[in-house]
């Protein structure tokens, strides 16, 4: 078998059955691309329903020439194939083989199998930029609240080195991806069409940028138009190449939410939500995942995000906290011991406050000492005050 029989194999197969089809990546692995092709055309003990697919497909043209025809279409568009063993390949792609919705009566939860090639447009290598990336996505109809969080989201992904994948969207989508942009980071836009015919065309300016720094990326060829369900079965992807998913913003029923569900049963994945104002319609479907999908994560920026998806001991996000104040530095006793002038007076004497605190005399005069050096106290004939209203102490 040559290498571009190969690869037209694929091109062919991805044509004809759509991508994700479990019954013909089965038969890839098992035989190989092109005797798959041939069996579903030529071979009557084949699967029938995956023949019916195919069939239904044929009198668009022929599996083979078309193929011929979408990489050369590809090579005027500076667009290029990758399959499994080139080095661009994405190897985390092959743990959607993990994910068991064969019960489901839908297709496009049946049909999540990995996909058997895709198109890249852009100057990136693909693996290498998958490598560290997270999945930003949500609502089309996004908040300013939800634009806003995407926004910051993107930027400080971006700005610490990780590629934000999204895609493509108004919305969400969009709001992560420019973020990312204007960081001068990388992002990659997952596509349900071809990859000369970005959707939507209101942001055709963004999916340039995107082109020139960052990738286009789709497992449907160029030309392709962006059909409804092709959109659900992109998300697959999106959860599949990245190391988590967050989902910003989201209504009941909404596809990025089925993203959020296609990660957590991906192993590795981590699943992640955005809490939003509780009366807020578009934010029902991200409280729904955090009350019901198991294990889905809360989290309110790129220091929780990272701190879920960074390697062990790295990236760790800063516990909240209120301001700092100057006794946080104290050691205990010495913290005690301020604590313990009376209240209603602001004088005590050593022994008074080695009463109180149960301190020994000894380390109490050590700890006042050290109190009057910092500027907490004063000191005089054996008595001592708080300083009031202390703002900054000698260090």
């Amino acid at each position: 078998m040559s290498a571009r029989a190969d690869r037209l194999a694929r091109i062919a197969l991805t044509w004809l059955l759509e991508p994700g089809h479990l019954i013909g990546w089965e038969m890839v692995q098992a035989f190989g691309a092109p005797e798959t092709l041939w069996r579903i055309l030529n071979d009557p003990a084949c699967h029938s329903a995956t023949r019916n697919t195919a069939a239904a497909r044929l009198s668009a043209g022929d599996p083979l020439q078309t193929a011929e025809q979408l990489l050369a279409r590809a090579g005027e568009l500076g667009a290029r194939l990758i399959i499994p063993g080139d080095a661009e390949w994405p190897d985390q792609v092959g743990d959607l083989r993990t994910i068991d919705l064969r019960s489901t009566r839908e297709r496009v939860d049946r049909d999540t199998r990995p996909p058997l090639c895709l198109w890249v447009r852009g100057p990136l290598p693909l693996a290498a930029t998958l490598a560290r990336s997270v999945a930003v996505v949500g609502a089309r109809a996004a908040t300013e609240y939800g634009q806003r969080m995407a926004s910051e989201i993107g930027f400080d992904l971006a700005g610490k080195g990780w590629t934000v994948v999204s895609g493509g969207a108004f919305g969400i989508d969009g709001a992560a991806h420019r973020a990312a942009l204007r960081a001068g980071g990388i992002t990659v836009a997952f596509l349900a069409c071809g990859v000369d015919r970005p959707y939507p065309a209101g942001n055709t300016a963004m999916f340039e940028q995107i082109a020139g720094s960052g990738l286009l990326v789709s497992e449907w060829p160029p030309g392709a138009e962006p059909l409804r369900h092709r959109f659900l079965v992109r998300n697959r992807l999106i959860a599949a190449v990245t190391r988590g998913t967050v989902v910003v913003e989201a209504a009941a029923r909404s596809g990025a939410v089925q993203t959020l569900g296609r990660a957590q049963g991906i192993p590795g994945r981590v699943a992640m939500a955005v809490p939003g104002p509780v009366g807020s319609v578009m934010s029902v479907g991200c409280h729904d995942a955090l009350r019901n999908l198991p294990g889905t994560r809360l989290v309110t920026g790129a220091a929780d995000i990272l701190e879920e998806v960074g390697a062990i001991g790295d990236d760790l996000a800063p516990r909240p906290r209120g301001h700092d104040q100057d006794r946080d530095s104290l050691d205990e006793d010495s913290a005690r011991l301020l604590e313990a002038f009376p209240a209603g007076r602001r004088e005590a004497t050593a022994d008074q406050l080695s009463a109180h605190t149960g301190i020994d005399p000894r380390t109490t005069l050590r700890r006042l000492a050290l109190l009057t050096e910092l500027g907490f106290i004063t000191s005089q004939e054996g008595t001592y005050a708080l300083v009031p209203r202390r703002r900054s102490p000698r260090r």
